[in-house]
């Protein structure tokens, strides 16, 4: 091993375990990573931001201003309504709603497939009286497998295009997916549909018709605020914790100027300004709100009633993974001074957090109950990158479903024959939706994930790096002495494994590229087919299922469907193994070694 080789291994390993560990954001890890490397000298420095400029790159970019597009006129809204039928089986309900995601996941962004119809199945499962938990992972999945079947349905499999065009010329076809990932996608939507959703753990009363709607719902832990004219000034902690029974909520604390209040129930009383927190479910808050004339704090000052002039309601929604909400407080984001908004509640993994709603570090997929004036809710979830759970739609460009949907469709077909390249194609999409007024600047670039940009323009020169100083020649050598004297394609089978396992650890876009210049020197040193190994390459990246980590869209559910870590293997080791079973054979049919 070369010292140029050593010194890469090792801020790749540093990158990897840094991106397990999750204090640090993957693109900041990534971007320190790309620094790490020029300053080293094993990735030059006239090409360490070439990145930002590669086709793929581009074109991800390119694809989530498309799906905003598309998501703004209205008519992916109103076919996800359509599909809202509490009387259907769940079987029936999961293949239903699975099949539409992936079929969404193939020609969008497969997280804003997700977005769209995470509020259906959440209020699908209520108007059944059974638990989300089990159906949002399995959509989950489904979402996650749409994005196998087309050039554009995941970033890896733009990637591996574009390795391929760098290795040969040429780049992957918009539909050359679809013979692998559309068999792969199909056999896993009907696992999930008919055997994966039984196999999730059932910790609420999904199954209970009888429960009332407020069973089903999640319970916060809030602050409520004592004002000047509240119906329990002078009450003993006592009275209030009697109170608060009856109204189905818990008294947990009551903090005054700052620090808990200690003592005997019957002689602490209450006074002006004393913050309560209480645990109930929203709708209970609000009952004991008006009950004891209490109020909502104002999100600025700790014991400052919210002083509303108009309607207010209160909703709940998940923190994405590009949210700019992320490893910020409530009032490190100002959220009450620029967005009017207070966060009441969060919850985190399933799980409710005893902290302060405002002085905790918020963290992808945790659900936040905010209070906001009525109307506000998408306003606030566009810039910040939350996604609301409660199946409200709002409808901006209806009336422009069939220009938005004809202009993608043209530029998919112009590509596909090989008219122009995906990225002119989408980029011409995206100039047409600007000229028609389906979007504006401003939603454009709020649509452009940055985080996501940045975590692939800095590692694809690392990853041009691992072939350039011979570092993946000598992983292709290793596998290669691994299966010597074995069939070819138990070293084909061998790399999709290892590929899965890395990406349900690692993000799978940096998996992707690690993983495919070591696919293509294997088929060097074995003399097979190439593409046979990309496929298998960018189908392990993709099948990331086992941990909540392993994709966006499975970090997304967990709190919605109040998942554990070890839930996900419960339905993902099994649906690894289905793609595994079906996408090897499909791999060598389709792309003989």
């Amino acid at each position: 091993m070369t010292q140029p080789q050593i010194l890469l291994f090792t801020i790749f390993a540093a990158v990897v375990a840094a991106m397990v560990h999750g204090r640090l954001r993957p693109d900041l890890v990534a971007f320190a990573g790309l620094l790490a490397g020029v300053v080293a000298g094993v990735v030059p420095a006239e090409t360490a931001f070439s990145g930002f400029a590669h086709p793929a790159v581009m074109t991800v970019a390119l694809v989530l201003v498309v799906s905003a597009g598309l998501t703004r006129t209205g008519a992916i809204s109103a076919l996800a309504r359509l599909l809202s039928n509490p009387a259907l089986p769940v079987s029936l309900h999961v293949a239903r709603l699975g099949v539409v995601g992936g079929l969404l996941s193939s020609v969008m962004n497969n997280v804003t497939a997700l977005a769209l119809l995470m509020p259906v199945d959440i209020a699908t499962a209520r108007k059944a009286r059974r638990a989300a938990g089990l159906t949002l992972m399995p959509l989950a999945f489904a979402t996650v497998l749409g994005g196998l079947v087309t050039l554009i349905g995941t970033p890896p499999n733009l990637i591996i295009s574009g390795l391929r065009e760098g290795h040969s010329g040429a780049g992957f076809g918009f539909f050359d997916f679809l013979p692998v990932g559309g068999i792969v996608a199909v056999a896993g939507i009907l696992f999930l549909a008919l055997f994966g959703w039984r196999l999730l753990p059932r910790r609420d009363t999904g199954g209970d018709a009888s429960a009332p709607p407020e069973a089903l719902m999640r319970g916060y832990l809030a602050e409520l605020v004592v004002p000047e004219k509240a119906r329990v000034l002078g009450r003993s902690r006592a009275d209030l914790a009697a109170l608060c029974e009856g109204c189905e909520a818990t008294l947990v604390a009551i903090q005054r100027r700052g620090r808990r209040v200690h003592g005997p129930d019957r002689r602490v009383t209450l006074e002006l300004g004393d913050i309560l927190l209480i645990e109930a479910v929203p709708t209970r808050l609000e009952e004991l709100r008006l009950e004891m004339g209490l109020a909502y704090p104002d999100g600025l000052s700790a014991d400052a009633p919210r002083i509303a002039g108009t309607g207010e309601e209160m909703v709940e929604m998940v923190v994405g993974a590009g949210s700019r909400l992320r490893g910020r407080s409530a009032r490190q984001a100002r959220l009450a001074q620029d967005h009017d908004a207070v966060l009441l509640g969060i919850l985190r993994q399933g799980r409710m957090l005893r902290a302060r709603p405002r002085d905790t570090a918020l963290a992808t997929g945790d659900i936040l109950l905010l209070l906001l004036p009525e109307g506000r809710a998408e306003a606030l979830a566009a810039p910040l990158r939350l996604f609301p759970l409660d199946g409200r739609e709002t409808v901006m460009q209806e009336g422009r479903a069939v220009l938005a949907a004809g202009l993608f469709a043209a530029a998919i077909l112009a590509a596909s024959l090989g008219l122009t390249s995906m990225p002119v194609a989408l980029g011409g999409v995206v100039v047409g939706y600007l000229m028609a007024g389906i979007l504006n600047l401003d939603t454009l670039y709020d649509s452009i994930d940055g985080p996501v940009i940045v975590l692939l323009a800095a590692l694809t020169p690392l990853g041009a790096a691992i072939d350039s100083t011979g570092g993946s020649a000598l992983l292709a050598g290793w596998l290669g002495a691994a299966t010597a004297g074995l069939p070819a394609w138990v070293g084909l089978a061998v790399l999709m494994v290892a590929t899965m396992t890395v990406s349900d650890l690692l993000n799978n876009n940096a998996t992707a590229i690690i993983a495919a210049p070591v696919g293509l020197r294997l088929a060097e040193a074995t003399q097979t087919n190439p593409d046979a190994y990309l496929m298998a390459v960018a189908l392990g990246a993709s099948c990331a299922f086992l941990t909540p980590i392993g994709h966006q869209n499975n970090t997304l559910v967990m709190g919605p469907g109040g998942y554990r870590f070890g839930d996900y293997w419960r339905i993902g080791l099994p649906l690894e193994m289905v793609c595994l079973a079906v996408g090897l054979p499909a791999i060598l049919i389709f792309w003989p070694l």
